[in-house]
């Protein structure tokens, strides 16, 4: 008997749930039970953040660039996040209000982010029917070159300029920045309704750009709505815990494989629940197998990463 999407996302959901709740308990020592409880309650939340800020942008980007191996983190944004962050240390010093005062920072890197998106997703898509490999091309040279400069800006500044700058660069769930939890929350609440309310207009756009306008929309004026609501949830999901560059290319993938539909009323709740599972699990490997000497995403790119190649081999055999 073949289960329906419904069925399967209400088992998600229970998985998702019961993953929480054993990731709070697992190996906690009852000495110091409610410091550690209270520690993990914490990331918990800023997982449930971070997991679905990935999943609805990446949603989004893919129902706009209608293809699954497209994500913004291998576009190259999360690496235009991090040189922002890395520049303006680098132009005005660590004691800077734009280094110091964190909402500053965060609206002018957010600000950046989404001109940066506009400008080359509205590129790309003016050029036409161009390859996938070749708009996978364009996103590894821009995050290399990104990441390279970057790098550059960390060997040329001061050795106090690059430990203030050092811990964003792998995602870490314990040295996040907790001042940003309750703005980021408000905004991403504010963003997976917005997402939700868009839902109709993503399964339209997958019917391709022709037939959208077809059907009375407004293509241009809806993908550039969307591509900013895309660099604010990466923006998010960056300046809280650092880059996880594959996690949402997994979790969209394995969503898409498990729900066997392209209905997003499906497809958007399962990414998030399994990027919230993807997340649980990596935690709690890293904090109970590895005794937290590693970084979450060092496992998730890993594992998304190889996933990734898969993919990759897996179009080329179908062509």
């Amino acid at each position: 008997m073949q289960i329906s999407a419904k069925t399967k996302l209400f088992i998600l959901i229970a998985i998702t749930l019961l993953a929480a709740g054993l990731y709070l308990v697992i190996g906690i020592d009852f000495d110091i039970f409610q410091y550690q409880f209270s520690s993990r309650l914490r990331k918990l939340i800023l997982m449930v953040l971070v997991g679905g800020a990935i999943a609805a942008s990446v949603v989004i980007f893919q129902a706009i660039t209608n293809n699954r191996l497209l994500t913004p983190s291998i576009m190259g944004l999360d690496a235009v996040y991090m040189f922002v962050k890395v520049l303006i240390v680098f132009v005005f010093g660590v004691q800077s209000a734009l280094v110091t005062n964190l909402y500053l920072s965060f609206a002018i890197t957010l600000i950046v982010m989404v001109a940066f998106s506009l400008l080359l997703f509205q590129g790309i898509f003016r050029i036409g029917n161009v390859s996938v490999y070749f708009i996978l091309l364009v996103g590894v040279i821009l995050g290399t070159f990104f990441r390279s400069i970057t790098g550059f800006l960390e060997l040329i500044i001061n050795p106090e300029d690059f430990l203030a700058v050092q811990s964003a660069m792998f995602a870490n769930f314990d040295a996040s920045n907790s001042k940003l939890v309750t703005l980021c929350g408000i905004i991403l609440i504010i963003l997976v309704f917005i997402t939700v309310i868009a839902i109709p207009y993503l399964d339209v756009l997958l019917l391709g750009k022709d037939q959208a306008i077809n059907l009375g929309i407004s293509y241009k004026r809806l993908t550039r709505l969307l591509l900013i609501l895309v660099a604010i949830l990466v923006s998010i999901s960056t300046a809280l815990v650092g880059p996880i560059t594959f996690l949402g290319l997994l979790t969209v993938n394995l969503a898409h494989e498990l729900m066997k539909t392209y209905e997003h009323k499906y497809i958007l709740p399962a990414t998030i629940c399994i990027s919230w599972l993807s997340l649980f699990i990596a935690q709690g490997v890293v904090e109970n197998l590895f005794e937290a000497t590693t970084q979450v995403s060092i496992i998730i790119d890993l594992v998304g990463g190889s996933y990734f190649i898969y993919l990759l081999i897996k179009r080329r055999h179908a062509n």
